[in-house]
């Protein structure tokens, strides 16, 4: 791939960007990094993603950027009530988030249990109401099955969900292009405005060049935006600048 050829995915796919800090040792100093790195002299990032706790003070920090605010709830492992998901996003929005990435009870889906994902869907999509964006994290390393993600990717659309995301990040396999594709397609048969997010793994301007490659053929070239297509990464942000300048970067650490 050229430099010509980089700098035009990395000038597409900047604005795409969740840059994302939802790593044990998260804390106010690495949350206000994230926040500037966020604001680049190439222009903003779509939106960052950090755990709830850090909230308040990403907002103190993105005060007057128009950056939105993402935040994880029945996270990672989506297995907490439906009670308290409720609870922690109605926290997280009156906090200052703008999105909720919601992980659906997978362990549950796999064992041909669906009727807990969609209530958890449901009532989630509930509390955002006109509030926030809802992004469903369908874990879909863990699905694995191609029929089953497609029908995870199904029932996230038909209970409401603004996007659907492919993973969290913290399990052995994340984003995929093979899910995506599976996805993609769930979202062109509903033909409802609902968006894609792969998560994890994505490290590299190719990364993003690969699902961009994939939205342009599955949905049309001018379907991709902010509002349609985000990129979970902490890492990629700093090779889609250097492509912007034609170098290369090191971005082999970094969910």
């Amino acid at each position: 791939m050229t430099n010509v050829s980089r700098k035009s995915i990395a000038e597409r796919a900047l604005g795409l960007v969740d840059l994302t800090d939802l790593g044990e040792n998260s804390d106010e100093a690495s949350v206000g990094e994230l926040c500037r790195r966020a604001q680049t002299p190439q222009g903003n990032v779509a939106a960052i993603c950090i755990w709830p706790r850090m909230i308040a003070h990403a907002r103190s920090q993105l005060k007057g950027s128009g950056i939105p605010i993402a935040t994880v709830v029945n996270f990672p492992a989506g297995d907490q009530t439906i009670e308290d998901t409720v609870t922690l996003t109605l926290t997280a929005i009156s906090d200052g988030a703008d999105e909720i990435d919601l992980v659906i009870p997978y362990k549950d889906m796999l064992e041909g249990d669906n009727s807990t994902t969609q209530a958890m869907i449901v009532a989630i999509r509930s509390a955002t109401s006109e509030k926030a964006l809802l992004k469903v994290i369908l874990e879909t390393g863990e699905l694995q099955d191609p029929d089953l993600i497609r029908a995870a990717s199904d029932l996230a659309i038909a209970a409401g969900a603004d996007f659907i995301k492919t993973s969290t990040g913290k399990v052995a396999v994340n984003a995929t292009l093979e899910a995506a594709e599976i996805m993609l397609q769930a979202i062109a048969d509903s033909a409802q405005p609902v968006g894609l997010k792969p998560a994890g793994g994505i490290k590299t301007t190719e990364d993003c060049g690969a699902y961009l490659e994939l939205a342009d053929k599955t949905l049309g070239a001018g379907w991709a935006s902010p509002s349609t297509l985000r990129f979970g990464a902490s890492s990629v942000l700093s090779d889609l600048l250097a492509a912007l300048e034609g170098k290369s970067a090191d971005t082999s650490n970094g969910y």
